[in-house]
């Protein structure tokens, strides 16, 4: 059997992003796929490739940079399975499980409940999942993931510039410190394959 390849693509703000990409390579890999880790910036040509998983932090929006390589790619990204994941500090439990048909993975210990589910304070209201996720399928709409997960990354303050910390303090609010789920990560890489196997003819692993 040929041997697919998927290709993890991601940009990092303070290396979080970096060990993510890296699980995600490990729930993708088995003996019939193999999953390329690259940077953003390093890619290319996507011809190589069955299958693409895209991965950056949330700072003040999904990277620019990942946000710019959908743009830039969306027609080759449309030809093949995509998948997006996001890292954040901050995200408010909303009991959405999809958004536009696209089902949803969502850290539990990233999602935390509002003070009152039907009257969102602005901070809870930009940090749902529909308000991250909804701007970058309007930037590249050919372009469909199969699954969007959204995952909790480190924040270490001293990593930022000055506009991100004060982003952070007086708008996001989020607490420096976290820790990555590599097995929840893995799992979710897993799982795409039962998205990507109908699309691409990618072995299940």
């Amino acid at each position: 059997m040929t041997t697919k390849k998927i290709l993890v693509a991601y940009t990092t703000n303070a290396g979080s992003t970096t060990q993510a990409a890296q699980a995600v390579s490990e729930g993708l890999s088995n003996a019939n796929t193999t999953a390329d880790v690259r940077r953003l910036e390093e890619v290319t040509d996507l011809a190589p490739y069955a299958a693409v998983v895209i991965g950056a932090p949330m700072i003040m929006g999904w990277h620019r940079a990942a946000t710019k390589f959908v743009e830039q790619h969306a027609e080759a990204l449309s030809r093949v399975p995509v998948a997006y994941f996001f890292m954040a500090r901050s995200l408010t439990k909303t009991g959405e499980t999809q958004i536009a048909g696209i089902p949803l993975c969502i850290d539990p210990y990233l999602a935390k409940s509002p003070k009152q589910a039907d009257r969102l304070s602005y901070r809870e209201r930009y940090a749902t999942v529909s308000n991250y996720l909804r701007p970058v399928l309007k930037a590249a709409l050919p372009v469909k993931p199969v699954s969007a997960g959204f995952f909790g990354g480190r924040l270490d303050m001293y990593r930022l510039k000055l506009w991100q910390k004060l982003f952070v303090m007086l708008i996001i609010q989020a607490q420096p410190g976290g820790s990555i789920d590599q097995a929840f990560i893995k799992e979710w890489a897993a799982e795409l394959f039962t998205h990507f196997d109908s699309q691409a003819s990618l072995p299940k692993k």
